[in-house]
């Protein structure tokens, strides 16, 4: 277990979080897979876990009004109904009235997809008057007037109904509410097997026709590669680029 990790990041702590969650990452030791999605992000934002404040505003979001003040890994955000699959976030960052769910990827866009599977659920009228671009992508996905060949879209809909129902259970404490969409562009898996470089370039053209698509809505979406996180990530203080420098060194993240 310990080679899972980077140097310095605080495994047990990190692996209290896999364990219980769903999806079996870390006993079944798909964690340590050299391809594991779940590696690469945990090991990205482990980091920040004991200091969430030294996380610097994510791409796109105000610098402003960014103050984290918690951070925590695979996170579950409920709908407001008991039973079902409720989604769960790979990383959640709490603070300043800001709920931030972030969504890694890392090979997943380069595999067979199925199609997207919503419950009668997600037609029950409990996502507010702000949410349509998302219910629409929902309904166009469901008949299939919409396809995506690289983008989740499905998993992203409900995660942002998850964080648009805990705006509403918090509402004292949380106004705003992002979706951030952070994806690797490996040329290749561990094994050698090739991404195609229209792929990346297709994966990027469904990102941003889906953020399109929601723009309006209550919960914001925005999206960037690893290499482009890491990139800001360098501008903040010697620490934060020294551990920036050793994942780019651990995972490969671009074509580069």
């Amino acid at each position: 277990m310990k080679d899972w990790f980077l140097p310095g990041l605080d495994a047990d702590r990190i692996s209290a979080f896999y364990r219980g969650a769903p999806g079996n990452e870390f006993d079944s030791g798909k964690f340590g897979n050299p391809d594991s999605s779940a590696a690469l992000v945990a090991n990205a934002f482990g980091y920040f876990l004991a200091k969430p404040q030294n996380l610097p505003p994510l791409p796109g979001a105000a610098a402003a009004s960014w103050s984290p003040q918690t951070i925590t890994l695979e996170t579950i955000l409920r709908f407001p109904w008991r039973g079902g699959h409720h989604p769960c976030l790979d990383v959640v960052v709490g603070g300043g009235g800001l709920l931030t769910g972030i969504e890694s990827k890392r090979h997943e866009p380069f595999r067979d997809k199925h199609a997207p599977d919503f419950s009668d659920a997600y037609w029950r009228p409990v996502w507010g008057q702000k949410m349509r671009g998302f219910e629409a992508v929902r309904d166009a996905l469901h008949d299939g007037s919409l396809r995506y060949r690289h983008l989740g879209a499905g998993q992203l809909v409900k995660h942002a109904f998850g964080l648009r129902s805990e705006m509403a259970r918090r509402h004292d404490v949380i106004t705003r509410a992002i979706l951030f969409y952070l994806y690797a562009e490996a040329p290749s898996r561990a094994d050698g097997t090739a991404h195609a470089a229209d792929d990346h370039v297709r994966h990027r053209r469904e990102i941003a026709d889906f953020a399109g698509r929601v723009a309006d809505d209550e919960v914001a979406f925005l999206s960037c590669s690893y290499e482009n996180l890491l990139a800001v990530w360098r501008t903040h203080g010697p620490e934060t680029a020294a551990h920036a420098d050793a994942l780019a060194a651990r995972f490969v993240i671009s074509p580069a």
